[in-house]
């Protein structure tokens, strides 16, 4: 679990190819302190297991899966990476819950600076549009962020300074992908209410047993 305020940005060292899965090693500082192997560390926004370290760097097996569902990709030897640590119980929860587990990728469609801060705005599928809400939290490339503006074909975040030289997020170009995913808590309500994403649909959950919009509206939740 992560809380998308990243510690440190990395550089991508060497990514060995296997078939369609890779093992990379990442040149990193402040996210070795206290690691061993074994702990995960996310690589922007993608949750990693450490499986080995030198005293500056880390490495890891991305399986095909992730590659599949992330940009992980788009990365080479030299690429600046985001990197958080996992999340202990004596930490402040300073952005908002992360699982690690990206849902899909948006791609940048323009940036806007407005005084001391930069509007990005990030074309994403309905599939992840449906889970934002004006205000609510995503995390792209691993950075929690509060949603400005969301409609049906892209959202739009507001990026600080500090936020901005902390993170690669401003060193990206117009048409370049970004990880996405969506607030964990939406997803499972989603799922408790017997719904499902954008043009699906799924048994009731009153159908099992279980909690419905029906029952909330009959016992005065709703």
């Amino acid at each position: 679990m992560f809380t998308g305020i990243i510690e440190e940005m990395g550089t991508i060292r060497e990514m060995s190819p296997g078939g369609q899965s890779y093992r990379v090693t990442i040149g990193a500082d402040k996210v070795l302190e206290g690691t061993q192997i074994g702990d995960s560390i996310a690589v922007n926004g993608i949750c990693l297991t450490v499986t080995e370290m030198t005293s500056d760097s880390f490495s890891c097996d991305v399986m095909a899966e992730t590659v599949r569902r992330t940009s992980f990709r788009t990365l080479r030897n030299g690429s600046r990476v985001n990197l958080e640590r996992a999340l202990t119980l004596s930490a402040r929860l300073g952005g908002h819950i992360v699982s690690g587990h990206i849902d899909g990728t948006g791609t940048i469609s323009g940036f806007m600076r407005e005084d001391n801060a930069v509007w990005i705005t990030i074309n994403a599928g309905p599939e992840l549009l449906h889970y934002m809400i004006e205000k609510g939290s995503v995390a792209l490339d691993g950075v929690s962020l509060t949603i400005a503006y969301v409609d049906d074909k892209c959202l739009k975040v507001s990026i600080i300074p500090h936020t901005g030289a902390e993170t690669i997020l401003l060193s990206k170009d117009p048409g370049d992908p970004v990880n996405i995913e969506c607030d964990l808590i939406g997803k499972y309500v989603e799922k408790l209410l017997g719904g499902g994403p954008v043009g699906t649909e799924s048994p009731s959950t009153a159908e099992k047993g279980g909690i419905s919009a029906a029952f909330l509206m009959e016992n005065g939740f709703m």
